[in-house]
Formats: C-alpha cells, sequence, structure tokens
C-alpha cells in the first residue's frame, strides 16, 4: 500500500502529535514511579512504621499494588471516553487528575502526625493516580500510533513507551538532587519536593496536549458514523480473545520492569547494602539507555515483524535474569550498573518496543482504545503491581535467598510466548511484511 502524500499541515500535526503523546505520557509516568522509588525508603517506615520490618515494607509495595487493581476501572472508563469522544479530550483529563493526584501526596502528614488517616490518604491518592494512568496508556499510545506512516506504526508505537523511561528518569533525577542537596532532611520533608514540584510538569504537558486535533483513523471512523456506542461490550463480545492475548504478552513486559526499578531498591538497600544514591544513578542510566534504544527496537520491528523482535527480547530477557542476580550480589557499583543496564537497558527494551503496537494491531480503530486499555491494564493489575510484593515474599520464604525470582520471570516469559503463539496464529496483522492499520 502507497503512502499518501501529506501536506505541510498534515506533516506538522504528526509532529505534533508524536511529541504530545510522549511529553504527556513522560509527564504521568513521573507522577506514577514517584511513589515506587521510594516506598520502602520513606513511605514504610513514616506511614506504616507500628509493625515489623517486613509487613511495613510489605504495605508500603501495597500502595503501589493499589493502583494496578484500580487502573483497569480508570481505563475501562476513559476507553469509553476515547472511542465514543475522542482521543485528545481524553488525554487532558488524565493528565490533570494524575498531576493532582501526585502534588497531594507532597503534602500529606504521616502516620505519627494524623494516625491511620496518613495511609489511608495516601491509599486514596495513589487510587486517583491509578484511575488516571489507566486510561492514559492507550491515548497516548493511539495519538501516536494512529498518526503514523504506515510503514513506520512500530518506530511510532514505540515512542511512546518510551514515557516510563524517560518518567523513570525525571524521578530519580529528582530523587538524586533531593539526596544530594536535602541531606539527613531528605526523609524529614525534603522528599515532597519532587511530588509538589510536578505541577510544573503538568502544566507543560496540558499546553502541548491543547493544541492536539483528533486522530485521521478516529475522526474516519466517526465520519463514516462507525462510533461504537457500546465499545466494552463489542469488545468482550467479539475481541475477547485478543483481549487475553493482550494480557498474556503484557505479562513478561510489565512485572520485571517493576522487580528490576521498584523491588531492588529496597532489596539492594536492605540486604545487599548498596547506598541509595547508587541505586537510584544506576536505574538512572539504565533508563536512559532504554530510552534511546526503544525507538530503534520498535524501527527493527518495522523491519523484521513485532514477532520476531518481540520473542528475541523475552529469550534475552530471560536468559539475561540469573546473570543480573549474581552480578548485583558483588557489591560492586560498576558491575551492578552493566547488569542494570543489560536487564533494563537492552533486553527489556526489545520487548516493551513492540508491545502496544502488536496490541493496536489486533484491534478495529472503533474498539482499539478499549482493546488495548484493556489487556494492558488488566496485565498490569496481575503482573505489575504485585511482582514487588511476590519477590518480597519468595526472598523471605527463600531465607533472603534471590534464586525464585528468576525462576518466577521465566514462568513469566513462557506465558507470553504462549500468548504471542496465539496472536501469531489467529492471523492478525503482526507479520513481517504488513504495514496497514487494522481496519
Amino acid at each position: 500500500m502507497e503512502e499518501k502524500v501529506l501536506t505541510p499541515h498534515e506533516k506538522k500535526l504528526r509532529r505534533r502529535a508524536l511529541v504530545g503523546s510522549i511529553t504527556g505520557s513522560t509527564i504521568e509516568w513521573y507522577d506514577f514511579l514517584l511513589y515506587g522509588t521510594i516506598a520502602p525508603i520513606v513511605f514504610a517506615p513514616q506511614f506504616f512504621p507500628e509493625t515489623s520490618q517486613f509487613v511495613s515494607i510489605m504495605l508500603a509495595y501495597l500502595g503501589n499494588a493499589l493502583t494496578f487493581f484500580i487502573r483497569p476501572f480508570g481505563g475501562i472508563f476513559f476507553a469509553h471516553i476515547g472511542d465514543r469522544i475522542g482521543r485528545k479530550k481524553t488525554l487532558i483529563v488524565t493528565l490533570s487528575m494524575m498531576g493532582g493526584g501526585t502534588m497531594l501526596i507532597g503534602f500529606l502528614p504521616n502516620y505519627h502526625q494524623i494516625g491511620l488517616w496518613a495511609p489511608a490518604l495516601l491509599f486514596a491518592c495513589r487510587i486517583i493516580q491509578g484511575l488516571a494512568i489507566g486510561g492514559e496508556w492507550g491515548g497516548a499510545l493511539l495519538l501516536a500510533y494512529e498518526y503514523a506512516p504506515n510503514k513506520r506504526k512500530g518506530l511510532y508505537g514505540a515512542i511512546p513507551q518510551t514515557g516510563v523511561t524517560w518518567g523513570l528518569i525525571l524521578g530519580n533525577v529528582a530523587f538524586l538532587i533531593a539526596l544530594y542537596l536535602g541531606g539527613d532532611a531528605f526523609e524529614t520533608w525534603v522528599w515532597r519536593v519532587p511530588f509538589i514540584a510536578s505541577f510544573i510538569l503538568i502544566f507543560i504537558g496540558l499546553w502541548i496536549r491543547k493544541e492536539l486535533e483528533e486522530t485521521p483513523e478516529f475522526q474516519a471512523v466517526k465520519d463514516a458514523g462507525l462510533v461504537e456506542k457500546n465499545p466494552l461490550g463489542a469488545t468482550l463480545r467479539e475481541n475477547w480473545k485478543e483481549v487475553l492475548i493482550a494480557i498474556a504478552v503484557k505479562a513478561v513486559e510489565t512485572a520485571p520492569f517493576y522487580v528490576f526499578v521498584i523491588y531492588m531498591v529496597g532489596y539492594a538497600i536492605r540486604v545487599l547494602k548498596y547506598p541509595k544514591s547508587e541505586l537510584l544513578l544506576a536505574i538512572l542510566i539504565a533508563a536512559l539507555v532504554s530510552s534511546l534504544f526503544i525507538p530503534v527496537c520498535g524501527l527493527l520491528s518495522d523491519y523484521f515483524g513485532r514477532v520476531r523482535v518481540y520473542v528475541f527480547g523475552v529469550i534475552f530477557l530471560t536468559a539475561a535474569t540469573y546473570p543480573y542476580f549474581m552480578m548485583i550480589q558483588t557489591g560492586s557499583f560498576v558491575v551492578m550498573l552493566i547488569a542494570t543496564i543489560i536487564v533494563l537497558g537492552f533486553a527489556w527494551s526489545f520487548i516493551t518496543a513492540t508491545l502496544g503496537t502488536m496490541m493496536s494491531e489486533l484491534f478495529s480503530a472503533n474498539v482499539r482504545y478499549t482493546g488495548i486499555t484493556l489487556g494492558y491494564q488488566i496485565g498490569a493489575a496481575i503482573f505489575s503491581g504485585t511482582a514487588p510484593m511476590v519477590c518480597v515474599y519468595l526472598v523471605e520464604k527463600a531465607d533472603d535467598q534471590w534464586w525464585p525470582i528468576p525462576l518466577y520471570i521465566a514462568g513469566l516469559a513462557v506465558l507470553s510466548l504462549v500468548g504471542i503463539v496465539a496472536a501469531f496464529y489467529r492471523g492478525r496483522r503482526l507479520r513481517k511484511d504488513t504495514h496497514e492499520t487494522a481496519q
């Protein structure tokens, strides 16, 4: 299929859509990931202090898991709006909600000041964030994907995925600065600054997204009178197998990410005695490598096919996990940095770069927002927020030994490979020679 020749205005809209997608997604993930970064450092002792260290950390991570359980509900609600009204308006609402929830966390008093109200309010803010991020991902992805040239769907679909890593970078930079400038005051009040300061990023994101127009593919659906009145019902009735496939392929992308960037912060500081700053710096550098490498992997999927790139990434990540844990046991920052770059910067990038595009190609445009959101957010609810808690439990039962975690990730890899085989044999548009949008 020949590519349509674009007018200068259409080219400008395509660039604006890509910028709007990555900018808004970065800001939302910055807000969302701030919590997980310091959950074992600040929230565990300050908001759940009347328990053992194990229970305190588990409760802090429960606040992280809670958002993932809420995400499908936010996803269903906002995806319904996105498939009925449009992508643009939905994304403005989700960005505003996320910013509000993040700022409120920065102002919360702790347990010693207001007792049980402290964890209750903390969880309430996380619920707001979970609802917002539930609707954000699908809209941001489709903003890029539905504007993309047919032969570059993989590249464009990979760009919004870097919002996770750019957001992680912003969050870690903010906390490294806070650690350096705050000193002993970090755990008393300086940790609040990155949360409160997020309002600056929110204003920037809203300004950029305000200038966007509706995506061409959704506009075509509206013009043809094919807008689905009940996107959720239609998706569950006609595309429930595709939703299950999307959930399965999400497993090995999402759980390892939260193992490497959330669980490992607490484990390496508590068990391996790494300084806080070293862990955050290693994750920051690996996230930077990933942010630059994800678009490369997306482009590779345009040439070699989504399935090949995805499967290579799954095998690479699974094979690298055991050596990763052996390397960080050395106590050497350099060795730990290399290990983190391998698993997070390279192996994981192959998987996440292709995930969004693969999911988008499973669904037609009139239910695409709902379809990809259901698969992605239900997968996240099952595998993302629970991953740090599963790891805490497994290591506790193994007497502080790390060996069960690579087995856990290997099991998720098998599940995702079963999902990708199912997608391939259902004849969907995931092959090397297919660049057209699924309609």
